[in-house]
């Protein structure tokens, strides 16, 4: 029989035991602290992405710039992207508002004043870098006219009151027509033909495809026509035609185009692109892939001609290109 202090002794022990078990079983879990949050609650979260916007300008080249940029930022980069119809002036204040991000095909010899304002004074609008294509406005006839016509080589056969009578029209009366084409085209035509003291009138077609229209007709016929148009373009593989040669171009007879005072050749144009300011910064792989796309002016000439001459879709011949040309637009991607 134990003894009371030894009892004592040996209660004290189980109970010990009984806790040291009970702690063993069940240990406390430490405190949360702010550093346990659930991952999704402290990750940031993605900038939300932009519907690109791109301008196409109402020619054939602009489109199919715009068309080849839509399949690659939209199918390699992820990107959603609308393209939207607007013409060559009214795009500046669309980019500079960030309303518009990108248009691909400038033309340099129209746009000192966009330039100066919205690219030097502003700075709401970023010069893209080159498209790599070079560009030429002019003034046209179809080749069979030098026949019986050789004066229609440079614009002083243009002076006679018989070069007037050629090319006039029910529209145009004694004065000869000088036809042009979409009315939102840059073009100071009606201020040569003033200060060179010329009998003719500017007609506007409306289009380009109504302005080809009026070509394609009166060159069936072997009719005089006399009209506005660009390189590069199909129609100079379709057409044989001779640009007609104007005072030459100068940096001091170009100074006053804006002015009226005009009397010479348009420059050669080297394509340029045009980027809202704040792309880089919104979209920078966009950015990076819009500033490297670069291709030369034959690319565009066989582009143009899939459309204008094979009657391909503007879709169509881009999807080919991108399919067919993947050397030549994988380097656009790389940073």
């Amino acid at each position: 029989m134990l003894t009371y202090p030894l009892r004592i002794v040996l209660s004290s022990v189980i109970l010990c035991c009984v806790l040291s078990m009970a702690a063993c079983a069940a240990p406390v879990a430490p405190p949360a602290t702010t550093n346990d949050a659930p991952a999704d609650a402290t990750a940031a979260a993605p900038a939300a992405a932009i519907t690109l916007k791109l301008a196409a300008n109402p020619w054939s080249a602009s489109q199919l710039n715009v068309a080849v940029a839509k399949v690659l930022l939209e199918e390699q980069l992820g990107h959603t992207v609308e393209i939207v119809e607007i013409d060559e002036n009214a795009q500046w204040p669309a980019l500079a508002s960030g309303d518009l991000h990108a248009s691909l095909e400038v033309w340099p010899s129209g746009h000192a004043e966009n330039v100066a304002e919205y690219i030097e004074t502003q700075q709401a609008v970023e010069d893209g870098g080159p498209l790599g294509v070079i560009g030429k406005i002019g003034w046209y006839i179809p080749s069979y006219l030098l026949t019986e016509h050789p004066e229609l080589a440079t614009w002083e056969g243009f002076t006679t009151p018989e070069a007037a009578q050629l090319f006039a029209t029910a529209e145009t009366g004694e004065s000869g027509q000088f036809l042009a084409g979409d009315p939102s085209w840059v073009q100071y035509d009606a201020d040569i033909i003033e200060n060179l003291g010329l009998n003719f009138q500017v007609v506007t077609a409306g289009s380009e495809d109504a302005l080809l229209a009026a070509l394609d007709g009166a060159y069936g016929r072997e009719e005089p026509i006399l009209f506005y148009f660009y390189k590069p373009h199909a129609i100079f593989a379709q057409y044989e035609l001779t640009e007609v040669q104007l005072p030459p171009y100068s940096e001091e007879c170009y100074a006053q185009a804006e002015s009226g005072g005009i009397a010479c050749d348009y420059p050669q144009d080297e394509l340029f692109k045009i980027f809202w300011a704040g792309l880089k910064e919104a979209a920078p792989d966009a950015y990076n892939l819009l500033q490297k796309m670069s291709y030369d002016t034959q690319t565009q000439i066989e582009l143009i001609a899939n459309v204008e001459v094979e009657g391909q879709s503007i879709e169509e011949v881009a999807k080919a290109w991108v399919e067919a040309n993947e050397s030549v637009w994988r380097a656009w991607l790389t940073q």
